[in-house]
């Protein structure tokens, strides 16, 4: 199964955060209470978001942390390579693969397809989209259906 980490999770928490407070900075402390992450936590994705390039730091009595860009402009696959590292569902679908049966595999060249079309799709998802408002049900679809297209159609996901 495909799956980022909770930090990841936590991360993308973080700059909704940020987002939320429109340029405004806010600590560390500040968004460990708003997200009910622990301080340590918080402190330890901010640090990661920082030297990614997504998040601006101020140190000082008045400093903090905004966001490096509007929310429009830092997609989820920036996140997601921020605190995982390179999007990559196998080991040859990375520049520095080091599968020993890279040079007599012959579905290799599918899955690097897999691969980029995958990051290709969360290059396409702003942090902008990524953030709910309270009133907005999550909306839990079985991919596992013939219907899954339809579902989303339906749920009023754009499929690109």
């Amino acid at each position: 199964m495909l799956r980022m980490s909770k930090l990841t999770d936590y991360a993308t928490m973080v700059l909704a955060e940020l987002a939320r407070g429109n340029g405004t900075l806010l600590t560390a402390a500040d968004m460990a209470t708003r997200t009910g992450l622990t301080a340590t936590t918080v402190s330890k994705l901010l640090k990661s978001l920082t030297r990614a390039g997504l998040v601006n730091s101020q140190r000082g009595a008045q400093g903090g942390y905004v966001l490096a860009r509007a929310p429009d402009q830092i997609s989820a696959a920036e996140v997601i390579v921020a605190l995982e590292g390179p999007v990559a569902i196998t080991e040859c679908s990375t520049e520095n693969g080091s599968c020993d049966l890279e040079s007599v595999c012959r579905v290799g060249g599918a899955w690097q397809r897999i691969n980029l079309a995958i990051y290709q799709t969360l290059q396409k998802i702003s942090l902008a989209e990524l953030l709910r408002g309270p009133d907005e049900a999550l909306t839990y679809i079985d991919l596992r259906t013939m219907d899954s297209a339809i579902q989303l159609r339906q749920t009023g996901v754009r499929i690109r």
